[in-house]
């Protein structure tokens, strides 16, 4: 009887660890994924902010370019309307890196690609351009490395 006994409550002990670990392992496993996918969204964020700053900068150039050397106003004034639709696509990505990323060194190297793009529009020559074009595409570049060592990537 008392076999007995001990073989009934070694198996209940032995299902309810087994449900604990169950459980646990599921746990384990939702958390990974919320991770993984926590992941993904701060790299799209990165991603879409990095396609945004090079499309704006490239509409930047266009825009004063045509400006600095004389291009009809037809031109430059197309070429404004396409940089103003690059500019707003900045803001949503940009938004969600503020809301994914907290490291501030992610937040601060975005920044400065931003800005560093917004700067173009007051270059008087184009060697003045060009030389702001250069450090859009550095800060640019920043805002990839400062992610990376983030994501660890």
């Amino acid at each position: 009887m008392t076999a007995a006994v001990i073989a009934v409550v070694g198996t209940l002990l032995g299902a309810l660890v087994n449900s604990v670990m169950q459980q646990r392992a599921r746990r384990l496993e939702r958390a990974a994924e919320a991770a993984d996918g926590r992941r993904t969204a701060r790299i799209d964020a990165v991603t879409a902010l990095s396609v945004a700053v090079s499309d704006h900068r490239r509409a930047m150039w266009a825009v004063r370019d045509a400006q600095i050397t004389g291009q009809p106003d037809e031109r430059a004034t197309e070429l404004r309307d396409e940089s103003h639709r690059t500019r707003s696509a900045i803001t949503e990505p940009a938004v969600r890196i503020r809301l994914l990323i907290r490291d501030q060194a992610v937040r601060t190297a975005a920044e400065a690609a931003i800005q560093a793009t917004y700067v173009m529009r007051t270059a008087e020559t184009t060697a003045e351009l060009q030389r702001m074009r250069a450090a859009a595409v550095t800060a640019h570049d920043g805002l990839i490395d400062a992610a990376g060592r983030h994501l660890d990537l």
